[in-house]
């Protein structure tokens, strides 16, 4: 098993997905994403977490167990359930340091396997003042890993997710320019929905751990709930983001509530961290949107918990809650013991 590596988008897909802050690239059409084909991945040697050091030392994440609340605050996740109990992975792994408080990504496992999927689809249109979002819940440009996870995987002596990935029933209506709410809304469960048709779900595996530190994804950082959602918990490897250092990140998908949810650099390309953000883990300046510049609030995944979303900051639709929530079905305990 090797530790985690990211797959990168072939370029032709890369151009339909980018677009940023001040940037004169043109916001892909809903006619190119819908005609678009799947493309092969090109591997990377190594997973990289930037040059932030979060006092751990290189490459070491700051570990998001415990950190739920039942109010907005910056660098937890409002969650609308504070008493989680869910399956999830039953032991932790050694890239993990628990009383210490921290987490390599670079030394994490993977799970094994390369699905493809080809009747993947996904579709996004604009009527009016509506965004229209349709599709199965399959990746249309990534292959998955294998689930359920294998015995003969290593993934399984730390998380044994029981769970086979499926076709869903996504459609959301979301508003094409979103407003603040008077107050911030629990976010749980699916909280956005990324330009590839997969469910972003936030940081927080059914137990109430750090989903993306103890939970075992694939080569593209996702890995099905009970009822089969695939879906990420973190910013996913196979989502290209802009190359250019000095830019602003690209668009990765839409938060439930309308406002867009964009990679990890901020202005001029700073790598953002929750210092960075506000407690539902975004800010508002000049973006490119609908094709004009205009400031406005938006979202930014980050490498550190909770990754994405910690709380809706806008008006949100009840009925694009009624997505999957994240729930795991049990993990089957310990594993054998080994000869």
């Amino acid at each position: 098993m090797n530790p985690k590596n990211p797959y990168k988008i072939a370029l032709v897909l890369l151009s339909l997905f980018l677009f940023g802050c001040k940037d004169s690239a043109s916001i892909p059409s809903e006619e190119d994403l819908n005609a678009r084909e799947q493309t092969p991945q090109e591997e990377s040697n190594q997973r990289t977490t930037g040059p932030i050091d979060y006092g751990y030392g290189p490459g070491l994440l700051p570990l998001g167990d415990e950190k739920i609340s039942n109010e907005p605050k910056i660098g937890f996740i409002y969650s609308c359930d504070t008493q989680l109990n869910g399956g999830g992975a039953f032991k932790a792994g050694e890239w993990i340091n628990e009383s210490e408080g921290y987490w390599d990504p670079n030394k994490k496992i993977m799970v094994d396997g390369d699905i493809s999927w080809a009747n993947a689809q996904f579709t996004l249109e604009t009527k009016g003042t509506t965004r229209e979002i349709k599709g199965n819940g399959l990746p249309i440009n990534h292959n998955t890993g294998t689930y359920p996870i294998s015995t003969q995987d290593e993934a399984y002596l730390y998380d044994r997710n029981p769970n086979s990935i499926k076709e869903q029933k996504v459609v959301l209506s979301l508003p094409v320019q979103p407003t603040l709410a008077a107050t911030p809304r629990c976010a749980s469960g699916m909280v956005a929905i990324a330009l590839n048709g997969i469910a972003i779900f936030n940081g927080l595996d059914a137990g109430g751990k750090d989903a993306v530190a103890h939970e075992i994804q694939d080569q593209c950082d996702g890995h099905p709930q009970k009822d089969g959602q695939y879906h990420y918990h973190n910013l996913s490897n196979c989502l290209e983001d802009t190359p250019r250092d000095t830019e602003h990140s690209a668009l990765v998908g839409y938060a439930l509530d309308g406002f867009g949810l964009y990679g990890k650099k901020g202005e001029n390309g700073k790598i953002l961290t929750n210092a960075d953000l506000d407690e539902c883990h975004g800010h508002t300046h000049e973006i490119k949107w609908e094709g004009s510049l205009k400031n406005m609030y938006h979202y930014h995944a980050t490498e550190e918990y909770p990754y994405t979303i910690g709380c809706f900051k806008g008006n949100i639709n009840s009925e694009n809650l009624s997505q999957p929530e994240n729930n795991e079905k049990p993990s089957m305990g310990p594993p054998p013991t080994q000869p």
